[in-house]
Parts: structure tokens; C-alpha cells; sequence
């Protein structure tokens, strides 16, 4: 049985806090390695995070250079097989774990995505997200997104990508993404909705607060997978990658038409 290791970063999100640990440590699965870090937190998560450290494998209570560093060091003392993460502010919904593993059992992969239920403070259900087949041409024009909490990789991935860039502040994420496929990673995705991906005024998703570091990350990632800057030229393929995009996802395309784009739906 493989052992799977989850990090989640916490800093000042008590509000939610406690429904993020939760959704790990109520988890079917048995052989989770659940790993916290905090760096600092002043409003009351420490509390929380105290009153589970009996269901949390490790506690890591030291400062770091943002959310991707915080990630790095957990990891870091992760022993698993299998590496997820989940930011306090998310969920993970019943058996996603355990669907996880026997998705990567059963297939040739090395990363797993499923798709997520987007939900609010309250947990009220807004829209469905759904992930995308994984392409690094579509990720460069902006047409390509994995749902973070719903996806899973191998520890193998993680380390050939050398874990998460720390100067990125935005889109720690996607850039891990982007590395593991530049280090060989195979995608794939599951038809199976595993967590619930939170929006609210602080989110940096939906408040779109850090939207120029974004866009900046973005055009780094460009060169990083195409080894130039972007051109005029490029705006028209980034539009038929868009379009495509919505093509073969009618599903995805009837959410944002119907019930709202994700990101800045509460800048």
C-alpha cells in the first residue's frame, strides 16, 4: 500500500482552517501522512491546528518566504509515496484520497487531476471547476488549468521538478506543474470530483489582489516552456487555444457561461 503524504500551508485562515484538516484526517484512506506548516499565524489557527496534533503526522512551526517555501519544507519531510497539498482555505471531499491512489495504481501516470466543487465561505456550492488534459502549449497561452486540490502526483515527479519554485508568490502551482512536465511527468486525468475549491474576498483567485505577479509568472512560464517572449502573433493562438479549449469542454464552457467565470468573482 503506498503511503500518501499532504501538506497543507496555514497562515491567518482560521476562519476555515479547521474544515481543511478535517477533510485530510477524516480521509478513508489508511496510510495518510498529514504534514502542517505554519510560519506565524496570529488568529488563533495555531489553536486549531494544537487541538488535531494528535491526527497530524508533523507540525511545522517556522518562518518561510512565502506560500511555495512553506510547501518545500513540508515536503521536504514527507515520507510518502504520493504527494498531495491543500491550502486551509480548501477541502478535500470524501474518498479523493483513496481514488487517488488507485487511479495512479491503474494507470501509467504521474500526476492525477480530478475536477472540484467551487464553494464559498459558507460552503455553499457556486459552480463546478473542472480540470483539463495537461499540455504545456496550452498552459503557455494561458488555456490550460489543473484543479490544485483535486490533483495528486508521484513523489518521484516532484523531486525530478525540484520541488516548487519559492520566488513565485502567485502561481506556485501551475509553475510545478509546468516543471514536472519539463522533467518528463505523465498526466492524466480522472472523471471524479475530489475536492472543494474555496472562494472568498481574500482568495487570491477570486480577489485576483495579486492579478500583475500573475501575469508576470505567466510570461516567465511562456519563455520557461518556449524558450522566447511572447509576440503580437501569439495573442491569436492564445484566442484559437482558448477556443479549443471551450470546444472539446462543453461541460466547463455551460459553467462559466451560465454561473460565472472563477477568477476575480470577487474582485
Amino acid at each position: 500500500m503506498h503511503k500518501v503524504s499532504i501538506v497543507t500551508i496555514s497562515f491567518n485562515q482560521g476562519e476555515f482552517l479547521e474544515r481543511a484538516i478535517w477533510s485530510v484526517v477524516e480521509q478513508d484512506y489508511p496510510d495518510i501522512e498529514y504534514i502542517v506548516v505554519d510560519p506565524g499565524s496570529t488568529d488563533g489557527s495555531r489553536d486549531i491546528i494544537e487541538r488535531y496534533r494528535s491526527r497530524i503526522a508533523r507540525v511545522i512551526y517556522e518562518p518561510d518566504r512565502g506560500p511555495a517555501d512553506g510547501l518545500n519544507k513540508g515536503f521536504a519531510r514527507a515520507t510518502g509515496d504520493i504527494f498531495g497539498f491543500l491550502n486551509s482555505d480548501d477541502v478535500l471531499f470524501p474518498g479523493a484520497v483513496r481514488n487517488a491512489v488507485a487511479f495512479l495504481n491503474s494507470n501509467e501516470a504521474d500526476v492525477v487531476s480530478a475536477h472540484a466543487t467551487v464553494i464559498d465561505a459558507e460552503d455553499r456550492h457556486l459552480r463546478m471547476a473542472y480540470s483539463e488534459p495537461f499540455s504545456l502549449r496550452m498552459f503557455a497561452y494561458g488555456a490550460c488549468v489543473l484543479v490544485q486540490p483535486s490533483t495528486f502526483f508521484q513523489r518521484e515527479a516532484f523531486e525530478r521538478a525540484q520541488g516548487f519554485n519559492v520566488e513565485n508568490r502567485a502561481t506556485w502551482d501551475g509553475e510545478l506543474w509546468v516543471d514536472m512536465a519539463l522533467s518528463g511527468a505523465r498526466f492524466t486525468l480522472a472523471d471524479g470530483v475530489w475536492s472543494g475549491y474555496r472562494l472568498h474576498s481574500q482568495s487570491i483567485t477570486s480577489s485576483r489582489k495579486l492579478l500583475q505577479q500573475q501575469q508576470d509568472d505567466q510570461k516567465r512560464m511562456f519563455r520557461k516552456i518556449l524558450g522566447r517572449d511572447s509576440g503580437g502573433a501569439d495573442r491569436l493562438v492564445a484566442h484559437a487555444c482558448r477556443v479549443r479549449k471551450h470546444l472539446r469542454s462543453p461541460r466547463a464552457l455551460y459553467e462559466r457561461v451560465v454561473r460565472g467565470p472563477i477568477s476575480g468573482r470577487f474582485a
